[in-house]
């Protein structure tokens, strides 16, 4: 699904076979779900795209994805099991959920388990969150000895609890800090892996925190780190009110060449393509709106190859998904700890039923693997005559702390 150094193959390429990946003198597999390759080959998609979005193949570093659409880190969703679901429906690199350096450092086996990165997860990045460069350092090396084809470091998260130590989205205020942060990782990976950053538009809306944003921005870039997401809100917007895209496009005309990711407002495959094309950024990361709707990726492939965007999942279609996502999630958690932690992306997937309403309050009352099953039989009977199901243009039921209905991407 990527390629280090020389000219990466073409994308749906590398979906149709299994691919030899070489870094460093040795070489990786990696065999691409039967789902993926059926869907490139049903849709013709092409190199580049074929509709009004001109932008080229994304890149990180020296890593060619191809495909502009990734799957964000999201705290508590984007484990194991949901990057193998984006992954089956058209995604290429995905991103673990965020974790504290600390953690990734610890010798209790827990540090092990987070950064375990499994045979069929790749590119995978991982991303950390921390308030001191030397521990940030020795984190960002354990995660490239794991396995991890990047290191994400997070300048964003907007929660409290991260912001009170001095961690994510506290980091905009302090910029000597942040680079020092950012230094300590990109010396401590000293090119094994690419590094890219992920910041919000500032902390507040303040003209001090607009400095400090294109001050870290230009720092980072500086340092050598290779790609910058940017988050359109501030930091004390959370996940509230207008995602200011207007910013993103003066952020991708101030670095020129040097590649940005955007964030914020994207719910569904249009907006994705509508950032792109509005603002000249490289590629976005889908977060809220791929929860519970992996046909995101699968959606914004057929719009890049110019063609209309796909009928929403029968609800066949979407019970057999689900059903793999919660396999998934046994796999990793085991069945009692996996009913209870899929219950929110129950929640998430009910939203394109026809009975939304009935059908998350089916999963909200899911305790144990019986429940599960029995949620999917009753509710997914592929063999019932079943109404057309909807597709997702909006956040829904809100899954972060904070967030407010959708206000539309801003300017």
């Amino acid at each position: 699904m990527f390629y280090y150094g020389g000219k990466a193959p073409h994308y749906h390429d590398l979906y149709r076979n299994r691919v030899e990946i070489r870094e460093e003198g040795r070489c990786l597999t990696d065999l691409i779900t039967r789902e993926a390759a059926r869907f490139i080959d049903d849709h013709n998609v092409e190199a580049g795209t074929r509709n009004s979005y001109h932008g080229g193949m994304l890149h990180i570093g020296c890593v060619e994805l191809g495909f502009p659409v990734v799957q964000a880190a999201m705290s508590g969703y984007s484990d194991l099991a949901m990057r193998r679901v984006a992954r089956l429906h058209g995604a290429v690199y995905t991103l673990n959920q965020g974790v504290l350096d600390q953690v990734v450092l610890t010798e209790d086996g827990k540090g092990d388990q987070i950064t375990r990165v499994a045979p069929d997860d790749h590119p995978v990045g991982g991303q950390l969150l921390g308030a001191e460069p030397a521990a940030f350092a020795r984190a960002a090396d354990v995660l490239v000895n794991a396995g991890y084809d990047c290191v994400d470091i997070n300048f964003a998260c907007p929660v409290r609890k991260v912001l009170s130590r001095g961690r994510g989205g506290f980091l905009l205020s302090q910029p000597q800090t942040a680079l020092a942060i950012a230094r300590s990782a990109y010396d401590a990976v000293a090119g094994r892996r690419p590094i890219t950053v992920k910041l919000r538009r500032g902390f507040d809306d303040s003209a001090e925190s607009e400095r400090n944003f294109f001050a870290i921005l230009d720092g980072v870039f500086e340092i050598g780190i290779d790609a910058v997401t940017v988050h359109a809100r501030t930091v004390k917007q959370g996940y509230t009110g207008r995602s200011q895209w207007s910013l993103l496009e003066r952020v991708k005309k101030h670095v020129g060449e040097r590649v940005i990711l955007g964030s914020g407002d994207l719910f569904c495959a249009e907006d994705c393509l509508r950032m792109m094309e509005q603002t000249g950024v490289d590629g976005v990361t889908g977060a809220r709106g791929a929860i519970g709707n992996p046909w995101l990726f699968r959606d914004c492939r057929a719009l890049l190859a110019g063609e209309p965007v796909p009928a929403a999942p029968t609800v066949a279609e979407q019970g057999e998904t689900i059903g793999r996502h919660y396999a998934w999630a046994v796999e990793v958690y085991g069945e009692k700890r996996a009913s209870r932690i899929m219950r929110k992306f129950g929640i998430k997937y009910s939203e394109l039923h026809p009975q939304a309403v009935r059908v998350r309050d089916a999963f909200i009352q899911v305790k144990s693997s019986r429940d599960w099953h029995s949620v999917l039989a009753h509710w997914y009977d592929p063999d019932k005559d079943w109404p057309p199901a909807a597709r997702r243009t909006g956040p829904g039921h809100l899954v972060a702390a904070g967030a407010a209905p959708r206000a539309g991407p801003g300017g």
